[in-house]
């Protein structure tokens, strides 16, 4: 390997380090300033933490703080996963992991945003734990918990897809919560999971998505020459045979990005008004002067 490319890792890997610090932050705040307070449980070891420190200081007059369940939980899984699934696979884990342990044991647990609207708290603690979970998976990470114990089960029950296993253990610590702090609660938890579920999609998918352009038209070579000379973007023509007429063409294919497509089609207009022009959404595209792959499992 050369030392060019070892300082290239070493950069990557501090970046990623830098993101899953940040990523846990955020889900420290969320579950110790806005979900906590308000008894919103959505699933995961910190809604069972929730829970704990609810119940302990209801019936044994002692709050167990929420660093403590949240490493008292951890310890087991990480210790099942690690047998299960080896050690080089959670070491992005194990920083979250740790990072969000101490910060909930260190972070002041004066209440900074005393919020009595319910609404308000499920759609901000959603939007917040949703970001920090979208952080952590775009670096292959997460905080741990029924994630991770949800992939180390599906080792052994090789029957039920991981996502199904911890959706399963997420909804065994809902009922708990619903069963801990009443039906409101727990309906405006579940309010909380759908906009956690959806802002983690919106940042994963983020710069991964993509337009896929299919250009019939007489002046391809034209318009294929601006496309890669003033918008500084490939095509490729495909040969193609005109069911209809029996004529054999060709049909330009272009993906580009969609702040990029609106110059693509002004191109195409230019060129040839009159041609056939097909749009379809890609889902995630990668490569030179899209997203790229990483190479690795661990920092």
């Amino acid at each position: 390997m050369t030392p060019e490319k070892k300082r290239l890792i070493t950069k990557l890997r501090l970046k990623d380090a830098l993101i899953i610090i940040l990523g846990s932050t955020l889900l420290t705040i969320a579950v110790k300033y806005i979900l906590d307070p308000s008894g919103l449980v959505t699933g995961g070891v910190s809604g069972l933490a929730i829970i704990v420190k609810s119940l302990s200081g209801k019936y044994l007059s002692l709050e167990i703080p929420l660093w403590v369940t949240n490493v008292a939980l951890n310890v087991p899984i990480f210790l099942y996963a690690w047998a299960k699934d080896g050690a080089r696979s959670l070491v992005r884990t194990g920083l979250a992991f740790a990072v969000n342990s101490i910060e909930l044991w260190i972070f002041p647990d004066n209440q900074l945003f005393p919020i009595d609207n319910l609404f308000l708290v499920a759609l901000f603690g959603g939007l917040l734990f949703g970001l920090s979970s979208g952080i952590l998976l775009s670096v292959r990470a997460t905080s741990g918990g029924t994630d991770l114990l949800g992939k180390a089960l599906h080792r052994t029950f090789r029957s039920v897809s991981v996502g199904t296993l911890i959706q399963i253990l997420d909804g065994i610590v809902v009922v708990l919560g619903f069963l801990t702090f009443g039906l409101e609660k727990s309906l405006y938890a579940l309010f909380s999971i759908f906009i956690m579920g959806r802002l983690t999609d919106l940042v994963v998918d983020t710069g991964k998505k993509a337009k896929m352009c299919m250009i019939f038209s007489e002046s391809l070579n034209d318009i294929a020459d601006s496309i890669i000379n003033d918008l500084n973007r490939g095509c490729t023509s495909l040969h193609a045979t005109g069911m209809y007429s029996g004529k054999d063409k060709n049909v330009l294919l272009c993906v580009c990005s969609k702040n990029d497509l609106p110059l693509v089609k002004d191109i195409v207009k230019l060129h040839d008004p009159k041609a056939f022009f097909i749009i379809s959404n890609i889902s995630e595209a990668m490569g030179e002067g899209f997203s790229s792959l990483k190479n690795g499992n661990a920092l």
